[in-house]
């Protein structure tokens, strides 16, 4: 008889919001996390810019906008009962210059089928909103806050604990054997067996995935480094809220914004550079067996072969403040070279395909005992409880019979 019913493979706030939601609907179960830190909450969960996303950004009908207009709520509720710092403070998306307002239109198109609050505004509401930014258009999305997602995943933690389920931490998962009535996790903290486990391995969930014996895995995770500047606490009234850019649609991230933080702090980033390992936070952070995996890689050759002038600069932007500072100085021209000092980074995993094309949606795969969350990039802290709750739903719950639990 299996130890578990459920094995959840990853204490980042996916892992942990999914443990959180299966133990909701099946309070007989016995589910047990594995998280190879020493700490929940390690990775993604605590180097993120900690926003709450509207939805604005998502195309209509996909599983990023959905999930994230339902499970905004779910946090918002979350953190209102258990106490987690939060703020629905809105935002601006801003067009600096006239050609960028065609887009600024899409994307008011797509918050609107996606039922976000998303309104045009011109260049002197933008300046009563935030009086230091230069635009000659913007949306405003009222729908827009801050969280402390570390609070977050600790609060799902303690939630779990609390109902006698395990986290075990240091274990680092070794392997998956799947066998007529369970699978065992191998991992650094001894094995765990389970009749169903859950890969919410985030910057390695397609390795686990690989260990499942996914098939129809034809993607790869590549990691992009994220770095973050932060105004000096005597400059932080240059951003009231948050601040974004309209996109170029032709890259596939968002580009430099400002995020005031739960704590007060004002952030600017991020870059998107690729990291040479994939927990690599900074530029000397190189795992040479990891880097050569990206680099051989087929889609990641197509990808830079694409955007190699895109990437050069933002790469540029990684080693040099001052060019940072001219992407910072798009949206706010009077931030000047001494407000900024050098802050955090964070590492995102994004899934990857061999044409070259990342995977723009959240990407969940299964085998018979194994629920592969293999692609869960941004806005996947903001989508969190209700990912939880599809995957209960959608994925366990036919494979779960209440009368077959194992005891706790």
């Amino acid at each position: 008889m299996p130890s578990h019913d459920v094995a959840i493979i990853g204490g980042g706030i996916v892992g942990l919001a999914t443990a959180d939601r299966l133990t909701n609907m099946y309070p007989d179960l016995s589910v047990a996390v594995l998280e190879k830190e020493d700490a929940v909450a390690a990775h993604q969960t605590s180097h993120n810019s900690g926003v709450i996303h509207s939805g604005v950004f998502y195309a209509p009908g996909s599983l990023k906008a959905e999930n994230c207009r339902e499970g905004k709520h779910s946090l918002i509720e979350f953190c209102e009962r258990e106490g987690v710092d939060y703020e629905m403070c809105g935002k601006v998306v801003v067009a600096t210059e006239p050609h960028e307002v065609p887009e600024l239109e899409r994307i008011r198109e797509k918050g609107r089928a996606n039922d976000v609050d998303c309104t045009r505004i011109g260049p002197e509401r933008l300046h009563e909103i935030e009086p230091h930014v230069r635009g000659v258009a913007a949306l405003h999305v009222p729908g827009a806050g801050i969280v402390d997602y570390p609070g977050v995943a600790h609060a799902l933690a303690d939630r779990l604990r609390s109902r006698g389920h395990e986290i075990r931490t240091g274990a680092e998962v070794l392997d998956l054997r799947t066998e007529p009535d369970h699978v065992r996790v191998v991992s650094t903290a001894g094995d765990v067996t389970a009749r169903h486990a859950v890969n919410c391995a985030g910057l390695y969930a397609d390795r686990v995935a690989q260990m499942s014996g996914q098939e129809g895995l034809d993607v790869q995770i590549v990691p992009f480094r994220g770095e973050y500047y932060e105004l000096v606490p005597e400059r932080r009234d240059l951003c009231r809220n948050l601040i974004y850019p309209v996109p170029d649609p032709n890259f596939p991230f968002l580009g430099v914004h400002f995020t005031r933080m739960v704590d007060g702090r004002v952030e600017c980033g991020p870059s998107a550079v690729l990291s040479f390992a994939r927990e690599g936070y900074r530029l000397t952070d190189v795992d040479w067996g990891e880097l050569w995996d990206i680099l051989t890689y087929p889609g990641f050759q197509k990808l830079s072969a694409r955007h190699w002038q895109k990437g050069t600069r933002e790469l540029l932007q990684s080693l040099s403040k001052r060019v940072y500072l001219r992407a910072a100085r798009h949206l706010i021209p009077d931030v000047q070279m001494e407000d900024f000092v050098q802050s955090r980074a964070g590492v995102r995993a994004q899934a990857l395909h061999p044409d070259g094309s990342l995977e723009d949606d959240f990407l969940i795969l299964e085998t018979d005992r194994v629920v592969n969350i293999v692609n869960a990039a941004s806005p996947a802290a903001t989508s969190a409880l209700n990912i939880g709750q599809l995957i209960t739903e959608n994925y366990l719950d036919d494979r779960l019979d209440p009368l077959q639990v194992a005891t706790t």
